[in-house]
């Protein structure tokens, strides 16, 4: 009994330091773990990216005939969530898996499943965020 008692408290010493050694690390961070295909996603221009995410709704069973606005919007639990807009004015969330899978769900459903709201980033293609290099003039020139 003394032998586990002791056991514990020294388990628990190295934890009892108000500064963290160079060996812990923080607990908020996270490792991205990216496939090519959610690269690929990131380097297209505007066209490519709305035919890409439109297909990805349309094999989920929805139908959209042009998808009118679209951009990232961030990376959640090792995905990398997308948004897009259809001209029928519905607006769906498309979660790319590393894989190479997507998940659709209507951004309407967003808050009632305590998943990310559909807000696109600052920068659509969301390369910034993921710190990706742009590609060269071919992106202002397609928009």
């Amino acid at each position: 009994m003394r032998l586990i008692i002791i056991s514990a408290v020294l388990l628990g010493l190295p934890g009892c330091g108000d500064q963290p050694t160079q060996q812990q690390a923080p607990a908020n961070r996270q490792i991205a773990v990216r496939s090519p295909e959610q690269d690929r996603l990131h380097q297209l221009d505007t066209m490519a990216r709305d035919i890409g995410l439109k297909r990805a709704i349309q094999d989920s069973g929805v139908t959209c005939k042009r998808v009118v606005r679209s951009g990232y919007v961030q990376e959640y639990n090792q995905l990398s969530m997308w948004s897009a807009e259809c001209g029928d004015k519905r607006q769906w969330a498309i979660f790319v898996g590393a894989d190479g899978s997507a998940q659709v769900r209507p951004c309407g459903d967003m808050t009632k499943f305590n998943l990310p709201e559909c807000r696109i980033a600052a920068d659509p293609t969301g390369r910034t965020a993921r710190g990706l290099a742009q590609p060269a003039a071919a992106e202002s020139n397609a928009q």
